[in-house]
């Protein structure tokens, strides 16, 4: 197990998903919720955690959640956006009809790499 073992929580009070390291906030993913629906706007990991993949599994904590809770995502942040695109099995969290609008394409045969 990683000695830094990250975790990533909600914190509804700030609107954002943040990625815990040994009890400090690595970085965060904002989010707006309206309804059903889950907006993710920015993404930031800080500088002395970077390299580390900390973006990818706060981005996979951040998705992971909105499905658990049954909420559409839309990912107009360039982070989890592209995060979706390379990992298809997320795509079903956005709309059909906005698939376009966040450039993400049907998923093709080749495995989802974690």
């Amino acid at each position: 197990m990683d000695s830094m073992d990250p975790r990533v929580v909600d914190n509804p009070a700030a609107s954002r998903y943040q990625i815990l390291v040994d009890g400090e906030v690595a970085g965060f993913a904002e989010y707006h919720r309206r309804g059903r629906t889950i907006s993710f706007t920015h993404t930031v990991v800080d500088p002395r955690f970077k390299g580390g993949g900390l973006g990818s599994k706060l981005a996979r904590g951040a998705l992971d959640a909105a499905r658990d809770a049954g909420l559409a995502v839309l990912p107009f942040c360039p982070f989890i956006r592209r995060y979706i695109q390379r990992h298809p099995a997320y795509q079903d969290l956005v709309p059909a009809d906005r698939w376009a609008e966040f450039d993400l394409q049907p998923a093709s045969a080749e495995p989802d790499p974690q």
